[in-house]
């Protein structure tokens, strides 16, 4: 398996597992990464934004690929983003050394103007390199940058190593049509699209023409087979088992303790032996643990591996 312009199926978005003292938890992180595998997951992308990778030292970020990389039997996806440029370069360089598959690159939250943002992709491909295979993350709702289809495509079009484009403006679902219109009226290149948003939009975004999923809602498992039911076009099976998790997946997407609820049914399924995130950042309370099982074992009368 490769990454590259015809991938296809799922990337789960891997959390950091911490201990509660914030140290990184490696065996936490390897049941993770075997968790992906077993499930039938096509690759794995880490130190994305749910990774908690700004929360990082560089040293640490760099162990976390070198150890996902030798433990993976997937391709690896790093996400580089970063402040500077230098940082991006380093750890992209490393990262592909280290043997990962490609590397992912968001917008950096301060661009507005369309020449802005096709000027720092420019520049940002400039400090990877152009041998290096990479993911564009369109994420206006959390980095409040605008890529419209028209820039998206400047990119893909400049840049023939974007192999990638990870889906997750919100709305969303028009945007995915208008980029396989003008791939279908040859206007633009071919490249993968992978959706996020948690899995939010999952029921609907295979018919509009994604490839699969890259997000990390806390049943990989699920994803791969929600994925493999659209595929062979079992609808109503495909929005069955979509609308079993969507309480769930909904209950993750709150900002602020989208993460915490993450880890927490990790936590449950016996992937992660604390659902601790590295501070600052909120912690979920009783509450909305009780919250969170209550819906895992709702789920678990008909999916048996909600049980905890």
């Amino acid at each position: 398996m490769t990454f590259g312009v015809a991938t296809t199926g799922v990337y789960p978005i891997a959390a950091t597992p911490f201990h509660p003292d914030g140290r990184i938890d490696h065996d936490s992180l390897d049941r993770m990464i075997d968790l992906y595998h077993d499930a039938g997951a096509t690759g794995v992308t880490i130190l994305g934004i749910m990774g908690e990778a700004p929360k990082l030292e560089p040293g640490e970020s760099l162990d976390i690929v070198r150890r996902v990389v030798a433990r993976a039997r997937i391709p690896v996806v790093v996400g580089v983003s970063a402040p500077g440029l230098a940082a991006m370069h380093r750890l992209a360089r490393q990262s592909m050394d280290l043997g990962a598959a490609g590397v992912m690159i968001a917008p950096a939250p301060h661009l507005r103007t369309d020449d802005q943002i096709t000027t720092y992709f420019a520049q940002a491909v400039e400090a990877v390199g152009p041998d290096v295979p990479w993911a564009l993350q369109d994420y206006p709702l959390t980095l409040t940058v605008q890529m419209s289809v028209g820039v998206i495509s400047r990119i893909m079009t400049d840049h023939p190593s974007c192999v990638m484009l990870k889906a997750e403006d919100w709305p969303g679902l028009e945007k995915l049509s208008a980029l396989r219109r003008a791939q279908a009226e040859g206007r633009l290149r071919r490249f993968s699209i992978l959706t996020a948003n948690g899995g939010l939009f999952l029921d609907f975004e295979p018919e509009r023409g994604s490839d699969g999923a890259m997000t990390g809602y806390g049943f990989p498992d699920m994803l791969v087979e929600l994925d493999a039911l659209h595929r062979r076009g079992e609808r109503e099976a495909a929005h069955d088992l979509f609308d079993l998790h969507l309480p769930l997946i909904r209950y993750e997407q709150q900002p602020g303790i989208g993460l915490a609820v993450r880890k927490h049914v990790l936590m449950r399924r016996g992937i992660l032996a604390s659902d601790a995130q590295r501070k600052p950042w909120p912690a979920l309370s009783a509450t909305a643990r009780d919250e969170v099982d209550y819906l895992l074992r709702r789920i678990a009368r008909r999916d048996p591996r909600a049980a905890f």
